[in-house]
């Protein structure tokens, strides 16, 4: 179903198959590249040329799936909740998920008004551990908040802790979010999940390439995830423990030759202790947008450089800097001293002196000069420059 036209045999082939051929299956995605579309169905559904690469078990399994498969029943449930079906050759198949080779998606179930391929050519992946800690939950969602802000699509799965901080991060700025969903994109799962995946298929995509009414299976996140490393242009990891389903989603993103990056977490959480092992092969180290973007953005989208709070003494002239730093912090010092610490003349070091003394940084003591109350205390705060 595109648009309102009437499903043509292409279309009603791969959502056929779609029934038939579990998501994500290498040897249907061979079939379809060696033999097309019509083919495959033709034999699925008369069942008695067997296609190469299964067993006999297998062929009878498949069959006995295809004589219950009813696309035109699958596109009115999808059309009932505002989704359509888009095809690879689409103009809205995003063209990078074809680097899943045969594991390509038949197809993919969309809901939601915008254009799915614009929309994944800038598009981050932001994943995570469902058991999550305040702090996952609050860097997912700061992240995802600051990528939205800057016009980029954050993509996630949907579940919750990480993924539901992610969505709800994105969201909250009014920003763009698709869910890839392990299941139709008719169910709401989890179940309290349901007001927020109604709500994204409101302002963003829900996505999914299993048919209305599958539920999700263990397997299926699985090769959910694939679908999510393929569709954008890097995939973060936030929080995820050494066996965590995301980290197969950093893993396709690795195979797939697209950025892998990780949030570092405190060392001593078994939660980051994933994260962290990606960190130390190949996955980059980030920790907000600005540095996610600079990586997986456009030349020219640098992240600013990283440095403290721009304090008065700051933008004081070099040579005034360095003449305040040869101050002593506990006692008035005599001129010849403070140009000693300073490595400059006696009458350079007293003309700093007195431009000092003008900003109130610094005052006379009789023969000396001393560092005032205020100056005192921004050194014992540790904002004496170096």
């Amino acid at each position: 179903m595109t648009g309102e036209r009437e499903p043509g045999a292409e279309l009603l082939g791969r959502v056929f198959l779609g029934r038939v051929v579990e998501a994500g299956d290498e040897v249907g995605g061979r079939w379809v590249r060696q033999f097309g579309v019509g083919e495959v169905a033709r034999r699925l559904r008369c069942g008695k040329d067997a296609l190469p690469g299964v067993s006999a078990n297998r062929w009878e399994g498949l069959v006995a799936r295809a004589r219950r498969a009813e696309p035109e029943r699958d596109l009115e449930a999808a059309r009932a909740v505002g989704a359509r079906f888009v095809c690879p050759g689409d103009a809205e198949w995003p063209r990078q998920l074809d680097d899943l080779g045969d594991a390509r998606p038949l197809g993919l179930w969309v809901r939601g008004r915008p254009n799915l391929r614009m929309w994944a050519l800038r598009s981050v992946a932001v994943v995570g551990a469902r058991a999550c800690t305040e702090y996952g939950t609050h860097a997912a969602a700061t992240l995802s908040c600051g990528l939205a802000e800057r016009g980029w699509v954050v993509v996630s799965g949907g579940a919750y802790g990480i993924d539901g901080a992610a969505h709800r991060g994105a969201l909250a700025t009014h920003g763009a979010t698709v869910a890839v969903l392990a299941c139709g994109v008719d169910q709401s799962y989890p179940r309290g999940h349901t007001a927020l995946i109604a709500r994204i298929a409101e302002q963003g995509l829900v996505v999914g390439e299993l048919p209305p009414g599958d539920h999700p299976t263990p397997s299926r996140f699985i090769l959910r995830n694939r679908v999510i490393a393929a569709l954008t242009r890097g995939t973060v990891v936030v929080e995820a423990a050494c066996r965590s389903g995301s980290l197969a989603t950093a893993r396709a993103a690795q195979r797939l030759g697209r950025f892998t990056m990780g949030v570092p977490g405190p060392v001593t959480s078994a939660l980051s202790a994933g994260v962290h092992e990606l960190l130390r092969a190949e996955a980059t180290l980030v920790t907000d947008a600005t540095e996610v973007i600079e990586l997986v953005g456009d030349m020219g989208e640098l992240a600013p450089a990283r440095r403290g709070p721009v304090l008065p003494r700051d933008l004081l002239p070099p040579a005034a800097r360095t003449v305040l730093a040869a101050l002593p912090g506990d006692r008035a010092a005599p001129a010849e001293e403070i140009a000693l610490g300073a490595r400059t003349t006696r009458d350079d070091a007293i003309a700093r002196l007195y431009e000092l003394r003008a900003l109130g940084y610094v005052e006379r003591h009789g023969d000396g000069w001393k560092l005032t109350r205020q100056a005192v205390i921004s050194v014992q705060n540790g904002h004496r420059p170096c």
